[in-house]
């Protein structure tokens, strides 16, 4: 069998307002539409190389983010009013270098978007920086 390679997409709730799920993803996160298909009601937001697919009728779903600066980025966001589900915290000291160079600590902060769908924040800090 041949091995599978990148992750292509990911399908994530729009909910029943997608002008206000990509509002959300566009003011909050600064991400842009890079496709949108009226009917049958449908978008697209790149990230990184990942295409984020948004429908009316999928489930909510959770996707983790790459962010620098997760801390000023919670304290911004949370000062414009969004509110989070989880705080900045340490999930992972990675001292094998398992996910990445060893020593590294991984923080995530989790919100969610008008559609319900999770995502988590999650920055990579180097020992001298955690």
């Amino acid at each position: 069998m041949p091995p599978i390679g990148a992750v292509r997409q990911v399908a994530l709730s729009a909910g029943r307002d997608l002008d206000a799920t990509l509002a959300f993803w566009q003011d909050v996160l600064g991400t842009s539409v890079h496709a949108r298909y009226d009917p049958p009601g449908i978008a697209f937001i790149m990230a990184g190389a990942v295409r984020l697919f948004f429908a009316d009728g999928v489930p909510p779903g959770t996707v983790y983010l790459d962010i620098a600066g997760l801390e000023a980025f919670h304290a911004e966001a949370k000062a414009a009013g969004v509110p989070f589900t989880a705080q900045p915290a340490l999930v992972h000291r990675d001292t094998e270098g398992r996910f990445g160079p060893a020593g590294e600590s991984e923080w995530m902060a989790f919100l969610k978007d008008p559609a319900g769908n999770t995502i988590g924040l999650v920055e990579r800090l180097a020992p001298e920086r955690d």
